[in-house]
């Protein structure tokens, strides 16, 4: 329990249906994040809002303390990804090795059989097989499958998503019907350890990433200025580049090798190949050798109709039937067939 809406009216829909519940929200950050943000990131008011929801519903509430687990699965790679030239998603990863890592073995200790959360996805499951489904949320625009992409038929078999048929505005409603003070609270679009969204300086403040100079080179190599780490870029970035060119540049590459940051016309970001690793399967035990899907590149992307070429060691070559924009090394790409999460990668350089 975040504190938040979402994981609030998801214990008061449980609730209803006649599960035992037991809120907990894990202490993700070493400090108490009153500096930065106190209701976001596990900080005081955070606490103070979920405990209250806890009371006012009548069940058990627990803050475990997750910072070391946090600390070496989320914001050590956050900070790795970047050190590589690659922009990171962390949502993926803490979903993964903390809501369905750590916390599943928290509930094991609390004698619980599921693990619910406040995501927008559905779960269909197969009884004749035992085989769980992930599935877009009923919101297309709260939708968060995409994040949930690389979790394994053990988490799943023990997840439950009980806002996946509703909206965002159902989810208000069953707050304020339960008098939940966290009805109208007001919802945060930031990474949770980076309120302010400032991730370069959170690096820099962290001492995770030292400022370094290399140069911004254009695509034939020359030189057009300096840059003060590769680390505070992204594949798609126009503003900040701080040189001067008779037609905007966008960061079209990061090699982190050469220190370069290499900047080009819009054009040059269109990309219709490219190959994604650490491949996770959602719809299938063994995969099909090659498939049609619908592609999503990150989590704000439409998605986009694309032939999927299954190779050796988690790899997979993605083949787009027309080019996407800004195609981010270290991003997702999660394949879809309809509403159904096919699986999933890490886009590489």
């Amino acid at each position: 329990m975040s504190g938040g809406v979402d994981s609030s009216a998801t214990a008061a829909l449980l609730q209803s249906q006649g599960f035992d519940v037991v809120g907990v929200t894990l202490k993700l950050w070493p400090q108490d994040c009153a500096s930065r943000a106190e209701d976001k990131c596990c900080g005081p008011q955070a606490v103070m809002d979920a405990r209250a929801v806890c009371s006012r519903l009548g069940v058990p509430f627990y803050l475990v303390d997750e910072a070391a687990e946090f600390q070496q699965r989320v914001i050590q790679y956050f900070a790795d990804e970047y050190r590589a030239g690659r922009t990171p998603n962390p949502c993926v990863m803490c979903n993964q090795h903390l809501k369905f890592g750590s916390l599943l073995r928290r509930a094991d200790q609390l004698g619980a059989k599921y693990i619910a959360t406040g995501h927008f996805a559905r779960l269909e499951r197969d009884e004749a097989t035992g085989w769980v489904h992930l599935l877009k949320g009923k919101d297309p625009k709260k939708d968060q499958s995409y994040f949930l992409f690389s979790l394994r038929q053990d988490q799943l078999r023990r997840a439950i998503f009980p806002l996946g048929e509703k909206t965002k505005s159902d989810t208000r409603d069953v707050a304020r019907h339960c008098g939940l003070r966290t009805a109208d609270k007001e919802e945060s679009m930031e990474i949770c350890f980076v309120p302010d969204n400032d991730y370069g300086r959170f690096l820099e403040q962290s001492k995770m990433v030292e400022r370094h100079a290399g140069d911004i080179v254009d695509l034939d190599g020359k030189v057009l200025g300096r840059h003060h780490g590769i680390e505070f870029f992204t594949i798609g970035q126009r503003r900040g580049l701080g040189v001067a060119a008779a037609h905007p540049l966008y960061v079209v590459e990061l090699d982190p090798v050469s220190n370069r940051v290499i900047v080009g016309e819009e054009s040059a970001l269109d990309r219709d190949r490219f190959t994604v690793t650490s491949t996770s399967w959602t719809a299938w035990e063994v995969p099909p050798a090659e498939f049609r899907c619908s592609a999503k590149v990150r989590y704000s992307h439409a998605g986009a109709p694309a032939t999927v070429v299954v190779g050796e060691g988690g790899r997979a070559e993605v083949r787009l039937d027309a080019p996407a924009r800004a195609v981010t090394p270290g991003q997702a790409c999660v394949f879809y067939d309809g509403d159904r999460v096919l699986g999933g990668g890490w886009i590489s350089r």
